[in-house]
């Protein structure tokens, strides 16, 4: 049976990978493994140990603490807005803008927030 803190952080190793556009044999073998051990991390189907979880993060350039980012305790009330998805990563669109936009220079990006911002308001 799969436990949602491994299901949790499998999703943030599979989204961190897919946001610097790495493939799961490049992340393997940057890690010393098979590339079917990072499905089963992604799936949460196998527990990552500590010191994996450590070299996975530095493959993928984040602190160890990225992969529990957004996880709960029993009983801790979320304080993410209901308007937004708890698991926003999940979803493709969403993770394609992100990628889309630190694509654009930053400059124009901050333009492109800000005019984010005042459409959102206005909505």
């Amino acid at each position: 049976m799969k436990h949602p803190v491994d299901v949790h952080v499998g999703k943030r190793v599979r989204h961190r990978r897919w946001m610097v556009g790495m493939t799961q044999q490049q992340l393997a073998e940057h890690v010393g493994i098979k590339f079917q051990q990072i499905q089963k991390y992604e799936t949460g189907m196998n527990r990552v140990s500590a010191s994996r979880l450590w070299d996975i993060a530095d493959a993928l350039e984040v602190p160890v603490s990225f992969f529990f980012e957004g996880l709960e305790r029993k009983g801790e009330e979320k304080a993410a807005s209901d308007s937004v998805p708890a698991d926003i990563l999940a979803d493709k669109e969403a993770l394609e803008l992100v990628r889309s936009y630190y694509a654009i220079p930053e400059n124009q990006r901050r333009r492109l927030f800000e005019l984010a911002r005042v459409l959102s308001d206005a909505a």
